[in-house]
């Protein structure tokens, strides 16, 4: 979902430093897109479980080798992953708590105590309080999932480091802001704050002298 031109003209001029931030960074792509858009809610689920606290590259491996488990390369639908034997999926190099959160989310599906296809009905808060009961996911998986599969556009994850500094940068802070002031300063990006996120995380990536007055 992409913002009208309208509603980011409102941002900008409600907050130029946010605007001169935009003007250096690549404009917000709208989401989904790309693998996510291919990807089904059950599959981003279970990615953002097998990628926590985890390198890019060790990740990957895992989650190749989890989908492998099934059938034409995808993951296994919830039936199929839970008639899989530990030993099958903890040879994958799933995590005793991975693998106990995977098969949390699976039979959430499976029962019908989750209910993805029909998740976007609810608010974003909804969508929080529903995901977390699942087993291995917090505020912060539940907030990107919100952002980038079901492209909610006025999500504000105060406690993600990237965003954290990006506010720094912005600001040119000594030290990153805690979540509580992100939280505050974010008030003036509603209701485009996944637009906001988006550039600070984008900001991050700039190499130092270019941020110019904005570090």
């Amino acid at each position: 979902m992409l913002p009208d031109a309208r509603s980011i003209r409102s941002l900008r001029r409600r907050d130029p430093l946010l605007a001169a931030a935009m003007d250096r960074t690549p404009a917000f792509p709208g989401f989904p897109g790309g693998e996510r858009l291919r990807m089904s809610r059950y599959e981003s689920i279970a990615k953002a479980i097998v990628f926590q606290q985890l390198a890019g590259k060790a990740a990957s491996t895992i989650w190749k080798r989890v989908r492998a488990l099934g059938s034409n390369g995808r993951l296994p639908a919830p039936p199929a992953l839970l008639q899989l034997a530990d030993e099958e999926l903890r040879g994958a190099g799933l995590s005793r708590a991975k693998l106990a959160a995977l098969r949390d989310l699976a039979e959430r599906l499976d029962d019908g105590r989750l209910a993805l296809r029909s998740i976007q009905r609810l608010g974003d808060d909804e969508i929080i309080e529903t995901l977390v009961q699942v087993r291995g996911i917090g505020p912060w998986t539940a907030q990107m999932f919100l952002i980038f599969q079901l492209g909610r556009l006025d999500v504000m994850p105060s406690a993600d480091l990237g965003v954290q500094e990006g506010l720094r940068i912005l600001e040119g802070l000594a030290e990153r802001p805690s979540p509580a002031e992100l939280q505050a300063r974010a008030e003036v990006w509603g209701p485009l704050r996944s637009v906001a996120s988006w550039h600070l995380w984008r900001l991050t990536e700039l190499p130092k002298e270019t941020t110019g007055g904005l570090d």
